[in-house]
């Protein structure tokens, strides 16, 4: 594979149980940009560790006044040299293009595990460690690939050395022989506490990814509340734990460093004083002290990759641990495919709570826990809690659908969507049935201000359309992203549209106006909206209570206000004490109405002027609530 031809047409089923497994894996996929790398470092090295026997060839040359044999050494050294040179040049080329592949392979493995995942993926892993993955784990685990063969090219070229000193020269041969392998293996006994650095660095770095990204993702809500200052302070504090572990990390590698360095010239000062004295008894020529002396001078550079790939490794390993915990993420059920086809249809049902969503009706699901509604609206898309509590569309489990036939059946949008950089056209062209066109979508979703602004923030686009939109909408209200998404998911016209609280950051008034126009443009299609804003409600043609787990009441909006007093507490955010105090106004009411001084329900009689007395009006909040709701509903 080369770089010009990603990204790959399948990146493979990684082996996901661990993290060197994932990276073993990675390797195996790469064997023959693998071998290309090695046969690269081999002719390097190689032509690396010949430059020693030219230079001791010239050397004794001259001690022995022969001009051809120094002619021989110096076409062998120009040869030499240009092999070192060669083999550097496309050695590079090689690592660098496994490296890029590698990393190439894991994002796009990353990518299709987010898309087969969608919105579970974030609830199962944090946003930040998906981003730090996908960013810095990327480019470890492509390090450590591209690492491995040029780290097999140094070992191969240091036996080799050790092999020929052996057979040309064995009194130096053997010491050299000997102490090289040393020198490899000295540093160890220091390498686990090198790694176990490294790991608590990368986790301290992870840790900072994940607050960073939650604090940039949550900043204007930060501002409104005056927290920016709380949060960059706990970023300040992260940051300098990772620098501190960065610190100590980098000490343990320059230990390892020095100590390789300390060794290589005791090893050096060895041969040295040991060549002396046989040169000084006449046991070995001048020529034959040079080339040991020179190989083991030259022998420092391959030994540096002994280090490289530890190091490569430590980095590597945490981040081949993180990536493989993300590509170990499944679906509760998977699927084999045998059920592919033409979508099912049909009514939505949910066994585990009992929530049943009609086919063809508007269907609204009030839910205390906005925790647990994110779940369900999540297990109504095929993404179950567990096996054997699937939800059904018709009479087919979604889990047991291709995910592309499930994502055409049902689509789920849920609390906060996320708009991607572009212009709005980009932002709309999304998979659709074309039953739906853009004006109609963006019209129900009350997108007509949005546009407006589009349009005047834009300097190059005269139509809206062409406006660009910033990552994740950034310059956008959190009330305009959320009507652009819902715009967006009316567009592609599915048969089961699933919105988890689509108008939490509008006002009343565009709220109504998207209730209205949601009901119309859905009118014969299955829709599910998981809300307690009464003027969604009211346009609902049923809607179900769910309480811990469980549909407890079904009916229409007006009838379970009345008559269900969790529902009604949900809807009106009553507590406990306002729905007793509203319980007494009640009572006192219905008491007063007997002398007609006034209505049952609490409300003043007219000769009461219409104002009731201080302490009725302390009872009556959730009662007054109730009053205004209903009132924004009927305008509306």
């Amino acid at each position: 594979m080369q770089i010009q031809d990603l990204p790959y047409p399948d990146p493979g089923v990684p082996d996901a149980r661990s993290g060197p497994r994932f990276l073993w894996w990675l390797f195996r996929n790469q064997l023959g940009g693998q071998c290309k790398a090695l046969a690269w470092g081999l002719l390097h090295f190689a032509a690396v560790a010949s430059l020693p026997f030219c230079v001791g060839l010239a050397v004794q040359a001259v001690v022995d006044r022969s001009g051809g044999r120094l002619a021989l050494a110096g076409g062998l050294l120009v040869l030499s040299g240009a092999a070192v040179a060669l083999g550097d040049t496309f050695l590079h080329r090689a690592a660098v293009t496994n490296w890029i592949t590698a990393a190439a392979r894991v994002q796009q493995l990353l990518a299709r595990k987010a898309s087969l995942l969608g919105s579970a993926l974030t609830r199962r892993v944090a946003a930040g460690e998906v981003v730090a993955v996908s960013t810095g784990d990327v480019e470890k685990i492509g390090w450590f690939v591209e690492a491995v063969s040029r780290f097999t090219a140094a070992a191969v070229t240091i036996v080799l050395v050790c092999v020929g000193l052996v057979l040309y020269q064995p009194a130096i041969g053997v010491v050299v022989a000997v102490g090289l392998p040393v020198l490899a293996v000295a540093v160890l006994p220091l390498l686990p506490r090198a790694t176990r650095r490294a790991d608590f660095q990368r986790e301290k770095a992870g840790r900072a990814t994940e607050l960073a990204s939650d604090t940039v993702a949550g900043l204007r809500v930060l501002r409104g509340i005056g927290g920016e200052e709380l949060f960059l302070d706990r970023y300040r504090r992260a940051s300098q734990e990772v620098r501190h572990a960065a610190v100590r990390s980098a000490r343990m590698w320059a230990l390892i460093d020095a100590i390789q360095v300390l060794l290589s010239g005791l090893l050096l000062i060895t041969v040295v004083w040991y060549g002396v004295h046989l040169a000084r008894d006449s046991r070995i020529a001048v020529g034959e002290l040079v080339t040991a002396y020179s190989s083991i001078m030259l022998l420092t550079y391959p030994l540096r990759h002994f280090a490289e790939i530890a190091m490569a490794y430590s980095f590597s390993r945490p981040s081949a641990r993180r990536a493989a915990r993300v590509l170990a993420l499944e679906r509760a059920t998977d699927t084999d495919g045998s059920r592919a086809g033409e979508p099912p249809s049909g009514d939505l049902y949910d066994p585990d709570t009992g929530l049943l969503a009609p086919a063809g009706l508007f269907t609204a699901v009030v839910c205390g826990d906005p925790d647990a509604a994110g779940r369900l609206a999540e297990r109504l898309g095929g993404h179950p809690a567990e096996p054997g509590t699937s939800v059904r569309l018709g009479e087919v489990p979604l889990d047991e659908l291709p995910l592309d036939t499930a994502r055409t059946a049902v689509l789920v949008q849920d609390k906060d969507p996320v708009l991607l950089s572009g212009t709005l056209r980009e932002l709309l062209d999304v998979p659709k049935s074309g039953a739906v066109a853009p004006a109609e979508a963006l019209a129900a979703a009350q997108c007509e201000d949005v546009l407006a602004a589009l349009a005047q923030g834009s300097l190059d686009a005269a139509d809206p359309m062409d406006a660009l939109i910033t990552e994740r909408g950034r310059s956008l209200s959190g009330g305009q992203r959320q009507r652009l998404a819902l715009a967006r998911s009316l567009i592609t016209d599915p048969e089961v549209l699933v919105l988890d609280e689509p108008t939490s950051a509008v006002d009343s008034h565009t709220e109504a106006g998207i209730a209205r126009g949601l009901r119309e443009l859905r009118t014969g299609r299955t829709t599910v909206v998981f809300t307690s804003s009464p003027l969604l409600l009211d346009r609902a043609d049923r809607v179900v209570l769910v309480h811990e787990g469980e549909a407890t009441a079904v009916g229409v909006h007006r009838e379970l206000i009345h008559k269900e007093p969790l529902y009604r507490a949900v809807v009106t955010r009553e507590t406990d004490d306002e729905a007793a105090a509203r319980h007494e106004a009640v009572r006192e009411g219905a008491v007063a109405g007997a002398d007609g001084t006034a209505r049952p329900g609490g409300h003043p009689g007219p000769d009461m002027g219409g104002h009731p007395g201080p302490d009725m009006e302390a009872r009556l909040t959730g009662a007054a609530r109730l009053d205004a709701l209903e009132e924004i509903e009927e305008s509306a």
